[in-house]
């Protein structure tokens, strides 16, 4: 079985392409097998290419524990860089169906090369039903929660999967190993979620440290840094235009107007190869 490594910033992906030719497979269990660090390729997730009959391609992302998310943004960066690359869909911008929905994608290409690309994410999703979480208020905004002792202030955001955002003044004093898990586990998200723990810098710029469903921690959540931003914004901590740095570097995040968010970063390679097992 061939395949090929990618990365957005760290957050590191083993891609399948069954565009042409899907395969009959059990792709979570498959995730477990490829994502494991030392008995597989090594991965945060696998992601597959498909066919779609709404769009130029379809994306299926499945956690290294086999749980599968309605979206990845690093991941879906690395997806459009590669079906580009590999002629698969030649639009520019390009539409990708997840089960998030259909996303449209911008590639920057300069001298034939893909140098960077952006996502429109769509819209946050703030119904407390939809997200879901069951939070008070609409939208769940600077809400308690306690958790192994502790008790925090939390947003609640979706951008097609649940986030939870927490902003703290000093990394150093937060027990992120802890607290990561049993958030994520949290009673208050039915659907699990992923969790953010975001310090302010400026109204410009911010660092976050992510704690992802089913995957854990993560250099990088293309989701989280546009969730924490919509978050940010809300809770009159930022502008609409952020910086986002992540522990395996930066993405630019743009709540427009519109009210879509826009996420511009990286996609890059780093090896290719077959899985004998």
């Amino acid at each position: 079985m061939k395949f090929i490594k990618m990365h957005g910033l760290g957050n590191d992906f083993v891609f399948l392409d069954h565009f042409s030719d899907s395969a009959d497979e059990d792709y979570p269990q498959l995730a477990k097998k490829l994502c494991h660090r030392q008995f597989g390729i090594g991965g945060d997730g696998l992601v597959v290419i498909l066919p779609s009959k709404v769009a130029d391609a379809r994306m299926r992302i499945i956690n290294a524990d086999g749980s599968e998310p309605e979206m990845c943004g690093n991941g879906i960066r690395c997806f459009a860089r590669y079906v580009y690359d590999q002629g698969i869909a030649i639009h520019n911008p390009m539409r990708v169906e997840t089960l998030a929905g259909v996303l449209t994608i911008h590639l920057n290409i300069k001298d034939a090369q893909v140098q960077g690309v952006r996502v429109d994410m769509g819209e946050p999703i703030l119904r407390a039903d939809l997200i879901p979480v069951l939070g008070q208020g609409e939208p769940v905004v600077g809400e308690r929660l306690e958790v192994s002792g502790e008790t925090f202030q939390y947003t609640a955001v979706s951008m097609g999967n649940p986030h939870c955002v927490i902003f703290v003044e000093d990394f150093a004093a937060l027990d992120f190993e802890r607290l990561g898990p049993a958030i994520e586990k949290h009673t208050l998200f039915p659907r699990k979620t992923n969790v953010e723990f975001i310090r302010v810098n400026s109204p410009q710029d911010i660092t976050m440290k992510v704690w992802e469903r089913g995957a854990g921690p993560t250099l990088a959540c293309g989701t989280g840094a546009c969730a924490s931003v919509v978050a940010a914004v809300l809770n009159h901590k930022s502008e609409r235009t952020v910086t986002v740095h992540l522990p395996g570097g930066d993405l630019w995040i743009e709540w427009g107007l519109d009210n879509h968010v826009y996420m511009t970063g990286p996609a890059t390679y780093v090896f290719k190869g077959e899985w004998l097992a």
